[in-house]
């Protein structure tokens, strides 16, 4: 049997609250980039702790990703594949990759498991900011990219992070939780009986 923790919507506003003033005055994001589909609520949620007075909102671009396959034994868990796939990606000749150079990224996810995701998309957008970089003439400009998630699991990871980005403490976990499986409420689809399954782990 899998070990499940239940966490509600206003768990994860919470955690993004939390984490928004670290966020704002260690990595000064420009921009953000969520992988999807985990990533997409945490970073509208941050969005609205991250604006400063008078300011604009910060941008949010995706990107999709996807390391997991179903079990045939229960639907409801997945086990982490061994390779990423592509679903959505930034378009290389438009203003999305030009609009990176020079900025601060965020990107932004639910959970580091294997770290296999974060691993991918950091080496990719970084290749293609270089190749945009230099096609554009615009090498003088440095783009810097952290990461934040809601949940680290702690366990063993087969994805690396860049030296530099963990040196200089551009990775931000919201929570470090044991190596469980995590039911996040836009996956579920009766959120009553979710919330319920939630409430019940509080009390324990």
């Amino acid at each position: 049997m899998v070990e499940k923790l239940y966490v509600t919507y206003n768990q994860v506003h919470k955690l993004c609250q939390k984490s928004a003033e670290r966020i704002l005055n260690d990595f000064k994001p420009n921009l953000m980039i969520a992988i999807g589909g985990g990533g997409y609520v945490p970073a509208r949620i941050l969005r609205s702790f991250l604006k400063r007075p008078g300011s604009a909102n910060i941008p949010i671009q995706a990107i999709g990703l996807s390391l997991y396959e179903s079990l045939t034994t229960d639907s409801a868990v997945e086990e982490p594949g061994t390779k990423v796939t592509r679903t959505q990606w930034l378009d290389l000749s438009s203003l999305e990759m030009a609009n990176l150079i020079g900025k601060n990224v965020l990107i932004v996810d639910e959970v580091d498991d294997t770290r296999t995701t974060l691993e991918y998309a950091v080496k990719e957008l970084q290749k293609d900011v270089e190749t945009a970089t230099k096609k554009l003439g615009r090498d003088a400009e440095k783009t810097r990219f952290s990461i934040f998630v809601l949940h680290n699991k702690d366990k063993h990871k087969k994805g690396n992070l860049p030296q530099d980005m963990l040196d200089e403490n551009r990775y931000l976990a919201a929570l470090t939780v044991p190596d469980v499986w995590i039911c996040y409420p836009w996956e579920a689809t009766d959120i009553d009986e979710h919330d319920r399954l939630a409430e019940s782990q509080s009390v324990q």
